[in-house]
């Protein structure tokens, strides 16, 4: 009897890479699908890696070429040396050096970020490099500033602006090793990343990935998205971009991506998920991988009519 194939084990990639980033920083990049076909770039989320994006990277590489990176510190790329190492204009940098040695001069790919990786996305949106190879956007549960203010982790019963506020940097900036993964860690998780109905085989993927992000790692970016301001390079972003939130997000709610889509030069509509939390791309994969095929075709039919 032939193996079910596990959505949250990456395909065998084609192609793994080592890019090297404006600072020296190595980063970790597969490659799934064929050459020839539409480009997708996948920039993932704040203690996430590779292996998040798994049941996407399933639906799209059979006809897209999908590469994955590990942003700085997280997965398989280097880790920052010193807090320096830890801001957008890394991020931008970061993603910048991957499309600059993925993409030959003259070829465009779709950009999808999740949480940290879109606001990757919109800190390098004005950039000259991307935007030369940057044909379409999906911006996944993220937000481009106020952050902490809109964190809805804390119960509502703690009704205290300035408390929730205090307690959210509290879990934000927690230097706290997060530990094995057990049945409490997985219940944590979910409770502040997931939906409440998220399936039991979806949470465990995620806290296999979550917990494998060094501590160090996920304080350093803590100190970033806690004072993140992304809204003037949000307006670079002038290709058709389109924005996915779950609407049980606590990390980046749904205002976020409300404000997203009101401040993009080109929006391309707000796909709001019933019942999933932050971790879209894995409660949800089949809509989130729709999203992108969707602008893909968008873009190359876009394309066409220039060629025409």
């Amino acid at each position: 009897m032939a193996k079910t194939l596990d959505p949250h084990v990456l395909p065998a990639p084609v192609e793994t890479r080592r890019v090297r980033s404006a600072d020296g920083t190595r980063l970790h990049v597969e490659v799934f699908g064929p050459d020839g076909a539409p480009t997708v770039v996948l920039a993932h989320g704040w203690t996430c890696a590779v292996p998040f994006w798994a049941p996407v990277i399933h639906r799209l590489a059979a006809d897209h070429r999908v590469v994955a990176y590990d942003q700085r510190g997280h997965g398989g790329s280097d880790r920052p040396a010193s807090p320096a190492g830890f801001s957008t204009a890394k991020l931008a940098d970061d993603l910048e050096a991957v499309l600059t040695a993925l993409l030959p001069a003259g070829e465009r790919a779709v950009l999808a970020g999740h949480s940290m990786g879109g606001m990757t996305v919109m800190a390098a949106a004005d950039r000259p490099q991307v935007t030369a190879r940057t044909s379409g956007a999906v911006l996944i549960s993220t937000g481009p500033s106020d952050l902490l203010a809109e964190l809805r982790v804390v119960p509502d019963a703690v009704r205290s602006v300035r408390l929730r506020r205090f307690l959210h940097r509290l879990i934000l900036e927690s230097r706290l090793p997060l530990g094995p993964v057990n049945a409490v860690s997985r219940a944590l998780l979910k409770y502040a990343t997931m939906g409440p109905a998220t399936p039991a085989d979806q949470v465990e993927a995620c806290a296999r990935v979550v917990h494998t992000c060094p501590t160090g790692t996920r304080y350093g970016w803590s100190q970033v998205l806690r004072t993140v301001e992304l809204n003037a390079a949000l307006a670079a972003l002038a290709v058709p971009t389109a924005v996915v939130v779950g609407t049980h997000d606590r990390l980046t709610p749904p205002v976020h991506a409300r404000r997203i889509l009101a401040a993009l030069p080109s929006p391309q509509g707000l796909l709001e998920l019933p019942g999933v939390g932050h971790m879209a791309p894995v409660e949800r994969p089949a809509e989130v991988a729709g999203e992108i095929r969707r602008i893909v075709n968008l873009v190359s039919a876009d394309q066409r009519s220039d060629v025409g």
